[in-house]
């Protein structure tokens, strides 16, 4: 990908940073000031640039919502919280998102915090690829009436209200009845989201390139209980069943959340846009998960070589 600056129209990137943290924040003044040398104009959230050193920076004020009009990258520092937070923006302007991993896994991160230079170097360049991801859509309704409706980049979880009671569901897939569930939640997860809360709750690593639903319950008192992979066209449905102090809430990506009544149904399908992030490499997903888990690959011939 290349991009050309002109006078009249400069090339803009925006950049969000995890406030709370003084390594992402002396990155974010680092990358900030490289991209204003370079001539791009960087947009700043009013929040981050009060804690920001902008060294007379050339920026702007990051104003919602972004588009794609606006600017050409969203660039975000910290772990897979403050990515998920730029990814909400990202996603409803088609705006490709780097991530600059300050946290401890970070999946969704394209490049560590030792890369800055390597960074700037690609954004200024305009030398990034994009890739595509499997996003979803949520509503929850009452009696066919909706109350409330988000998306998810990694996850949705449905899960019970009361620490000390299981939720009581009943699960179905495109309008038929699957099974009915006693259990600490349910998972309804994306590719992206299935090495995030649904790898620790048990689930299968599924390649991020495919479009499916990863269909998960939590501590599910029930002989049918097991992970499932849907067809990324098919729908789940998840109703709060009519029992004495069942309720639950919802969550989407741990960001945002809603209260579920007895007798709401939560509905997720596939959803109308496709999170688009940014690489600076070529590195697969299995060089990926090597590095990020730290998996021993040695006991090969060849020093990890398994085609020898």
């Amino acid at each position: 990908m290349t991009s050309t600056e002109t006078a009249s129209d400069p090339r803009r990137v925006a950049v969000f940073t995890h406030t709370h943290r003084e390594e992402a924040i002396a990155a974010a003044t680092r990358l900030i000031s490289d991209f204003s040398r370079a001539g791009l104009v960087p947009l700043v959230p009013p929040q981050d640039r009060e804690v920001l050193d902008l060294n007379g920076s050339r920026v702007e004020e990051l104003r919602d919502p972004l588009t794609s009009d606006s600017c050409e990258l969203v660039v975000v520092l910290g772990g897979d919280g403050t990515i998920l937070r730029g990814a909400e923006q990202a996603l409803a302007a088609d705006l490709p998102l780097l991530g600059v991993n300050l946290g401890h896994v970070g999946f969704l991160a394209e490049a560590e915090s030792s890369q800055l230079e390597e960074i700037s170097t690609h954004v200024v360049a305009g030398d990034y690829q994009v890739e595509e991801r499997f996003t979803v859509e949520v509503t929850v309704a009452m009696d066919g009436e909706p109350l409330w409706s988000s998306f998810a980049v990694n996850e949705v979880s449905i899960e019970k209200a009361a620490r000390e009671r299981m939720v009581e569901v009943l699960v179905g897939v495109d309008g038929e009845p699957l099974s009915r569930w006693g259990c600490d939640g349910v998972l309804i997860a994306t590719p992206t989201g299935s090495t995030a809360y649904a790898f620790s709750a048990g689930g299968p690593v599924m390649a991020p390139s495919l479009d499916a639903l990863l269909l998960l319950p939590l501590s599910a008192h029930a002989l049918f209980a097991r992970p499932m992979v849907l067809a990324p066209d098919q729908r789940v449905d998840i109703k709060i069943l009519d029992q004495p102090t069942n309720a639950g809430v919802v969550w989407c990506d741990g960001r945002r959340t809603a209260d579920l009544p007895v007798g709401s149904v939560v509905s997720v399908r596939r959803g109308s846009h496709r999170l688009r992030l940014a690489r600076l490499s070529s590195h697969s997903f299995t060089e990926r998960l090597v590095r990020k888990f730290g998996l021993r690959v040695e006991g090969w011939r060849g020093a990890g070589d398994i085609r020898r």
